[in-house]
């Protein structure tokens, strides 16, 4: 009986044991932050293992080629330098390792290999799809020198190993690359980057080289770049890349969207401009000549989407008493007007306002009046603005150019007698023509002139709109970017010149570009008279009434949303301008008494005109004698 009890009492004091143990199981089990602190520590733990494991893939790979890392023996060490020759000492004490530097508008990358930027990421971009833009990154770009030595080798650095190290001064982080032959001796890169800026002060220079550089062996520098599309549509964003440079002492010039292959000289800096974005190289001591080449690399935008072109430049370099000693500059930043004049270098010019007077308007009217516009409203809502400041200022324009329409229409019935009285004689009928017209203060080229005093501004607005990054990833409606095209659909195929898409802007603009064309030409193929031997206008004017359009439509569909909104807005406007002077302004039956009373008066004809009288004079007589002859 005892020993049933101990056995019952046994269970008991178990039962009792195994639920405090699991009480206290409960009770310290880990909270979900504290399993997800587990969790991470373990995927950090992972990562780092995964990182240890490439390192040491690197080094593997490295001391293969030339016997960095640890362990490096004498036999190893005559194999570098027969290979390398005084420059074993690098390769023999240098790292794979990257170096990384940031600031607040830069994430830079240094190769170990060649000592150059292996990666540049602009911190506050993005591209159209959402994904940092990076100006250089996987082996997209490469700097090199290429060089000779005394003991007759050929070497280049991109292939070389380089020694780092990274200091602060003050706002300055300073990366030094050296190549070295000793502690003493060496070919360094060195590199200042500033917080807030995306110039970064570099320096080329060597130290105790003077018998291991040949002198009597050319010294080329070499600069080689695909730039990486950041735009909806690659083949609007390659309109807008090339190589830009100035040269002579604040010239500049740019090779254009074509293939180009280019020697130029006395040149201070070098630019790879990709629409948005650039990558230049400035020098403070002028490259005495430089060859450059840019390749475009699209031939089918649907196949070809990662770059945009090539660029490549090839630099000879001097001596300066044995050594290399280059100070320059790197650029790696936006192509934004405003940043880039800030730097007081000419680089301005990267941005494509056109040249000339165009240019000129661009910088001086158009870019302020912008940026004074865009600093406290939307910029979609800028455009408009802009576009009913322009066309007020031109309304003048409008009014003269229609006020000799109306006169044309007018005199209509008395031309269209003329021709009827002389239609054996066309000589005669051009006469009397041109004196009706001269005496009633009538005449076709005053509706042209106005029409060309507003090609600037047209041009100017052209150049300006696809260049403004201001506009860049502005949304305005239903459009996403302003710099790019809109989308309201999507084709499942490609239609040549058009593209795969439909753009609403251009086919708004489209409609009011025909409706004004009415308005205008219109009226003007009614009352513009067939001249003798030349063209008929009239049909030609009624085939632009419907060809513009269709242009407009096909042209604009892959171009910035921005520039087309300008379009359609500038000819509503246009519209609204012309019917007003139509309908409140211009009085027909006033006009025609004028006319009257100018036909009244006697017309003093300029020397222009009286030189063409007697010349038509003189071909009538010519005319006249070949038909007696005959």
């Amino acid at each position: 009986m005892e020993e049933k009890k101990l056995d019952i009492n046994s269970i008991i004091g178990f039962v009792l044991i195994f639920g405090i143990l699991a009480y206290m199981l409960w009770q310290n089990q880990p909270t979900p932050e504290e399993l997800e602190a587990q969790e991470k520590a373990k995927q950090e733990q992972v990562e780092a293992e995964k990182k240890a494991n490439t390192q040491n893939q690197t080094m593997e790979t490295a001391a293969a080629d030339y016997g960095i890392g640890s362990g490096v023996d004498s036999l190893q060490q005559i194999q570098l330098k027969n290979k390398l020759g005084a420059f074993a000492y690098s390769a023999i004490n240098a790292t794979t390792e990257e170096t990384v530097v940031e600031s607040d508008v830069l994430a830079l990358t240094f190769s170990a290999k060649g000592g150059y930027l292996s990666e540049v990421r602009l911190k506050e971009f993005v591209d159209y799809d959402s994904i940092p833009i990076y100006l250089v990154k996987d082996n997209n770009a490469s700097f090199n020198i290429n060089f000779g030595t005394t003991d007759s080798r050929i070497l280049n650095t991109k292939d070389l190993p380089f020694i780092p190290s990274v200091s602060k001064n003050g706002d300055l982080t300073i990366v030094s690359m050296k190549l070295k032959v000793s502690e003493s001796q060496f070919l360094e890169y060195r590199y200042e980057i500033k917080e807030g800026d995306y110039m970064i002060n570099f320096n080329v220079r060597s130290q105790g080289l003077n018998n291991v550089i040949n002198s009597s062996q050319a010294i080329n520098l070499d600069w080689k770049l695909k730039g990486y599309r950041h735009a909806k549509s690659i083949s609007y964003e390659n309109r807008y890349t090339d190589i830009h440079y100035e040269y002579e002492g604040g010239k500049d010039d740019y090779t254009g969207a074509r293939d180009s292959d280019e020697e130029i000289e006395d040149v201070s800096w070098i630019g790879y401009k990709q629409h948005f974005f650039s990558s230049v190289l400035l020098t403070d001591r002028n490259f005495k000549k430089a060859n450059i080449t840019a390749k475009n690399l699209v031939e089918d935008e649907t196949i070809d989407t990662v770059y945009t072109k090539s660029f490549a430049a090839k630099i000879p370099l001097e001596l300066q008493a044995g050594e290399i000693s280059e100070s320059m500059d790197w650029y790696y930043g936006p192509s934004d007007f405003k940043v880039l004049d800030a730097y007081g270098r000419n680089l301005d010019e990267l941005v494509p306002f056109g040249w000339g007077l165009f240019g000129w308007i661009n910088r001086y009217i158009f870019m302020p009046l912008f940026s004074f516009l865009g600093g406290f409203m939307p910029y979609g809502i800028a455009i408009v603005v802009m576009t009913i400041l322009v066309k007020i200022l031109l309304s003048f324009v409008q009014y003269k150019q229609f006020l000799s329409q109306a006169k044309m229409k007018i005199l209509k019935p008395e031309l269209d007698a003329i021709r009827e009285k002389h239609k054996n004689n066309k000589m005669k009928a051009q006469q009397e023509t041109m004196a009706l017209q001269t005496k009633a203060g009538a005449s076709p080229m005053a509706g042209c002139l106005p029409a060309l005093v507003q090609l600037p501004v047209f041009y100017a607005l052209f150049q300006f709109f696809p260049s403004a990054f201001d506009l860049r990833q502005k949304s305005f409606l239903w459009v996403d970017d302003l710099s790019s095209y809109d989308t309201i659909a999507n084709l499942p195929f490609n239609i040549p010149f058009y593209g795969n898409h439909v753009s609403l802007f251009p086919i708004l603009a489209s409609i009011a570009i025909f409706f004004y064309m009415r308005l205008t030409t219109g009226q003007n193929i009614q009352s513009q008279p067939q001249q003798e031997g030349m063209p008929d206008m009239g049909k030609m004017m009624k085939y632009m009434m419907y060809f513009s359009p269709i242009m407009m439509l096909f042209f604009f569909n892959n171009y910035a949303s921005g520039l087309s909104l300008y379009y359609f807005i500038s000819n509503v406007i246009s519209i609204g301008i012309i019917l007003v002077i139509k309908n409140y302004i211009l009085d027909e039956d006033k006009i025609h008494a004028e006319m009257q009373e100018k036909k009244k008066k006697p017309k003093k004809q300029s020397k222009f005109q009286k030189k063409m009288a007697e010349m038509m004079e003189q071909a009538e007589q010519q005319k006249q004698a070949q038909k007696k002859r005959k």
